[in-house]
């Protein structure tokens, strides 16, 4: 398992976490009919603010907690950029827990958040932040795009 397996955008091209080497990676498990989906928001002003310095966020849409994201491929790039003005990366659909669990996801899982959960994505937005040399953080749902610890995390692991 990799963190760096094959995946594909949402407009079906083939890629991987390799193809962001060297940068500062926000991946985040995203859904167009969630009460967390506002949170797209400030994803977006992550990547604005922090773009220019190696950063990036990764949406991995996903459809396996409560049906939030029944969307198409389409449909999920039109509400993401119509909606939100989403500029960053967004994959295709995925599972991120469970037997299909996407090899990428089988990786990321395996780290704990501040509250020492590891293993399964509880929900929506839950969010990985990959280092450039590899190291993983991880934070619940429940913790905002501009909340200060997740800012703090993304400032100390971008390049200085």
């Amino acid at each position: 398992m990799s963190i760096n397996a094959p995946v594909h955008t949402l407009s079906g091209d083939a890629t991987s976490l390799d193809a962001f080497e060297g940068k500062v990676i926000l991946a985040v498990n995203v859904a167009s009919k969630c009460g967390l989906t506002p949170q797209y928001s400030g994803l977006e002003a992550l990547q604005q603010q922090y773009a220019s310095r190696g950063f990036t966020v990764v949406g991995f849409p996903c459809n396996q907690f409560a049906g939030q994201e029944p969307g198409t491929a389409e449909e999920i790039e039109t509400f993401c950029s119509t909606t939100y003005g989403v500029s960053f990366p967004m994959m295709e659909k995925i599972e991120v827990n469970g037997e299909g669990r996407h090899p990428i996801y089988q990786t990321l899982t395996e780290v704990a958040d501040a509250e020492g959960h590891s293993g399964d994505v509880r929900w929506n937005f839950e969010k990985f932040l990959i280092a450039p040399d590899g190291a993983i953080s991880r934070f619940s749902p429940m913790v905002a795009p501009d909340s200060e610890e997740l800012v703090a995390a993304i400032e100390a692991a971008l390049p200085r």
